[in-house]
């Protein structure tokens, strides 16, 4: 990977360099940063995570450091795990002393002593992330690459220091960041590491879900999300930390009619989406929104294979997944489920004629969340014929016409009906019962349905009428 000298030096100026390259000097410890920083030095990416390791107390150098910064600086100090973190303007300074670590089986906590900086460098995770950089002024600058890490990234390859079953069977989560980066930076794994991970996929067990959704989610905003799911799945880890999704994995063939591989499908929306969004739960309603076809598919003779009520069955699927994959429980959690509910009506509304009433009930139910079921709607659209994509692009820009005009005429978007439930039981004298709700809704589908203007005066009219035909 070319790169000179001067192009390294220029990313390690600035007033925190300087500092912890004076103060490492005057405590006679070699300091060095380490890690992704030094990795995104080559790669030309920006970075603002400094992981800084010495041989001696890291927090010890980390303390003097924060006290040459200045007000400016805070620190925190983490004595259990022998590490401190200082925050400075725009920056995250991360200090640990070199360690060498060992492992039981049953766990990924490590068992840690003080090492030499060959020993914090042997237990990387992957060799792009074992580069280091000489902070002394005697050798500032200067690159130790003990693994021909600089040689893997021109090579576009991720691979571990050491052995890759010892290295994932100590730390499973390895295994996932591994596939992160390879998603992030458009790497391929090493054929080696790649089999010693279907070896290991088992381990993945022993971590929290918590970890696992931190790096699905560090996939999912990747700019290619797919190259993960792909590579989860051909790993085996998939099945273990997310078998709903593989359920879709498959195309059948009955009587000679076939249908989609729902999987490719769903990673093929999910790609499509991640070029116009960065929205995190947008992002995982694409990768939820086929979720329930496994459960809802059938072959009739007439029509083929269906998938009835998918989308209904998929969003009822959601707060169990959420809770057994620890996602959070909620509002995210519920936007999910919108998404799928109604990811098939914009697609129902191209396909057939637009009335306003079906654009009043769309823009009822999705509410702000409008533009981004459209944005998922489109991204839907994976058919390789380009006249039927051609079609459904003009006809979804139609539904996005509608749904403007609908919007500024009738403001039907997250509308309350003018008369509310306590408003009927005084003007009837009822008491709160079934009766209230049915004429609340017959007020709200006569706007909808457009009846009646969204107006009170409009609704007391039309509800008087109601209610004299119900004998109230």
């Amino acid at each position: 990977m070319e790169i000179s000298k001067k192009e390294i030096l220029d990313k390690l100026k600035g007033k925190a360099f300087d500092i912890i390259s004076g103060v490492a000097d005057e405590l006679n410890l070699e300091a060095y940063v380490i890690g992704g920083y030094v990795r995104d030095i080559f790669l030309n990416r920006p970075s603002k995570d400094i992981d800084v390791v010495c041989v001696g107390s890291g927090i010890q150098l980390a303390e003097l450091v924060t006290a040459r910064l200045g007000k400016s600086a805070y620190l925190s100090v983490f004595k259990n795990f022998g590490t401190a973190q200082v925050k400075y303007k725009d920056i995250e300074l991360e200090f640990v002393g070199a360690r060498k670590e060992s492992y039981s089986h049953d766990s990924r906590k490590p068992i840690v002593e003080d090492g030499t900086l060959e020993d914090d460098q042997n237990r990387r995770d992957f060799t792009i992330n074992a580069l280091a950089l000489c902070l002394n002024r005697n050798r500032f600058g200067e690159l130790i690459d003990p693994f021909d890490g600089l040689r893997d990234m021109e090579n576009l390859c991720i691979r571990t220091p050491l052995n890759p079953d010892i290295t994932f069977s100590d730390d499973p989560l390895r295994m996932m960041r591994g596939i992160r980066f390879a998603t992030q930076l458009g790497f391929f794994l090493d054929p080696d590491t790649f089999d010693a991970i279907v070896r290991n996929k088992e381990r993945i067990r022993i971590i929290s879900k918590e970890r696992i959704i931190d790096e699905l989610n560090k996939i999912v905003l990747s700019p290619m999300p797919s190259i993960g799911f792909d590579l989860l799945e051909k790993t085996g880890l998939l099945e273990i930390i997310f078998p709903e999704l593989v359920a879709l994995k498959g195309a059948e063939t009955k009587e000679g009619i076939g249908h989609k591989d729902n999987f490719s499908h769903t990673l093929k929306v999910l790609d499509n989406l991640a070029k116009y969004t960065d929205n995190l739960w947008l992002r995982w309603s694409a990768i939820f929104h086929d979720i329930g076809k496994p459960a809802t598919k059938r072959f009739e003779p007439k029509c083929g294979w269906t998938f009835h009520n998918h989308n209904y069955i998929g969003s009822k699927m959601i707060p169990k997944i959420f809770q057994k994959m620890k996602f959070p429980q909620n509002e995210k959690m519920k936007y999910v489920q919108k998404m799928v509910l109604l990811h098939m009506r914009p697609i129902i509304l191209a396909e057939e004629e637009v009335t306003d009433s079906a654009v009043r009930r769309l823009l009822f139910e999705a509410g702000d969340d409008i533009d981004d079921l459209m944005l998922l709607c489109e991204a839907d659209i994976t058919s390789k014929n380009p006249e039927k994509v051609c079609r459904y692009i003009q006809n979804f820009q139609l539904v996005r016409e509608k749904l403007k005009i609908i919007e500024e005429k009738d403001r039907v978007r997250n509308f309350q009906p003018p008369i509310d439930g306590l408003q009927i039981m005084e003007m009837f004298n009822l008491p709160a019962c079934s009766i209230v709700g049915e004429l609340k809704t017959v007020i709200k589908d006569a706007i909808l349905d457009g009846i009646i203007p969204n107006e009170y005066d409009a609704a007391y009219e039309y509800l008087m009428k109601i209610a004299e035909e119900k004998g109230l």
